[in-house]
């Protein structure tokens, strides 16, 4: 491509990107703490000040104070589905960009769409009306965030399948928290304005629980300053030259460490802004013709996710799994190596591992540094 054709190219790019809708996205702790109420609230306010704004899709969950704020906004009708027997009224996404209003309310981004669908997950719905330049208010629980899945997991017993992954929140133009404290939730669960009285004493057992809400809470609060704090570096003017960072993941397929090592990785790298690298070294013991097909499964799907947390992808066939991996560090100019933790005693894999010491040798005489990751 000549000078001239690339320099016409960026102009367009720009002019695209210009057009792009903006994005703003409301962010809690858990169901109940009165996102979807807020979003309504200023759906009025645009109303009233002239903004042409619709609905495309709310869940109100029966919530009367939710309902209530319902009347009096453009709403565009649901898109009824057939699908196993049932109708189903998924949001009508075709309308939305038909109908092109300014701004359009999304609720529930972590949703899965049912099968027939132009797009499997909201959220790809909402990057298609961005793109179509169209504003877009929406919603979603900290529990979604693909990269603190674990940690999700680990805090409330319950593994949550509808997730995000964490570059929406890094394309959202604005992130608003919607905080409560635990005592403020819980009282609004027992008023019955979270679910009905049937589910009141389930949920206060099980996802309501003071600790519980307390470390989501947490996580709400720090995601939020994490994503404001990298705003505020891209305004840092590029002639403060800073060193980037740059993360190199390497993953086998050991199943129970793959995944962590990515999320974790993922995790870091937002945090710095930060382009990163999952890379898999395939050794003759790796070869698909030697592991399980569970595995060969495994290491499939923890590429994709990786792809889809934002980084790229290197697969390198090679018994030389260190050298492999210092070559690309050096090539890639990768400031922070992440491996999994070793099923060993760590002692017992600096003493009797080659591919380990190796690795701390090569790294020692650079400027690279090495996070295991639990």
């Amino acid at each position: 491509m000549s000078e001239k054709e690339d320099s016409v190219k960026h102009f367009l790019e720009l002019i695209k990107k210009s057009r792009r809708g903006k994005l703003k996205i409301y962010i809690g702790m858990s169901a109940g703490v009165g996102k979807t109420y807020r979003m309504l609230q200023e759906s009025h306010a645009l109303l009233r000040n002239g903004v042409d704004i619709c609905i495309g899709y709310v869940e109100t969950h029966k919530r009367a104070e939710t309902e209530a704020l319902v009347n009096g906004l453009p709403i565009i009708p649901r898109k009824q589905i057939f699908y196993r027997g049932k109708e189903i009224g998924e949001m009508d996404l075709q309308a939305i960009l038909n109908r092109h209003p300014e701004i359009v309310v999304v609720d529930e981004l972590a949703h899965t769409n049912v099968e027939g669908s132009k797009n499997t997950k909201r959220w790809q719905d909402v990057f298609d009306i961005l793109e179509a330049g169209i504003s877009v208010i929406s919603a979603v629980n900290i529990q979604h965030l693909e990269s603190i899945n674990e940690d999700i997991e680990h805090i409330t017993g319950i593994n949550i399948t509808e997730r995000i992954p964490d570059k929406i929140l890094e394309l959202a133009d604005e992130i608003v928290n919607i905080d409560l404290t635990a005592d403020e939730l819980v009282t609004r669960l027992k008023e019955g304005k979270i679910y009905d009285s049937s589910k009141i004493q389930s949920a206060l057992g099980n996802f309501f629980q003071a600790d519980k809400i307390l470390q989501l809470r947490e996580l709400a609060l720090k995601e939020v300053v994490h994503q404001v704090e990298r705003k505020i570096q891209t305004e840092i003017p590029k002639s403060i030259k800073l060193r980037p960072e740059r993360f190199l993941a390497c993953i086998s397929s050991n199943a129970e460490t793959a995944g962590v090592v990515i999320r974790k990785t993922a995790r870091l790298a937002s945090y710095y802004r930060s382009p990163w690298i999952v890379l898999y070294v395939q050794s003759d013991a790796e070869s698909f013709d030697k592991i399980k097909l569970n595995k060969q499964r495994h290491l499939i799907n923890h590429l994709k996710l990786a792809t889809e947390l934002g980084a790229e992808v290197i697969k390198i066939k090679s018994n030389h799994i260190t050298q492999s991996i210092i070559n690309l560090a050096r090539e890639k100019e990768i400031t922070t190596i992440c491996i999994g933790k070793p099923h060993l005693n760590i002692f017992q894999v600096m003493l009797r591992t080659a591919i380990f010491n190796q690795l701390l040798r090569n790294l020692a005489s650079q400027e690279i540094d090495l996070v295991i990751l639990s």
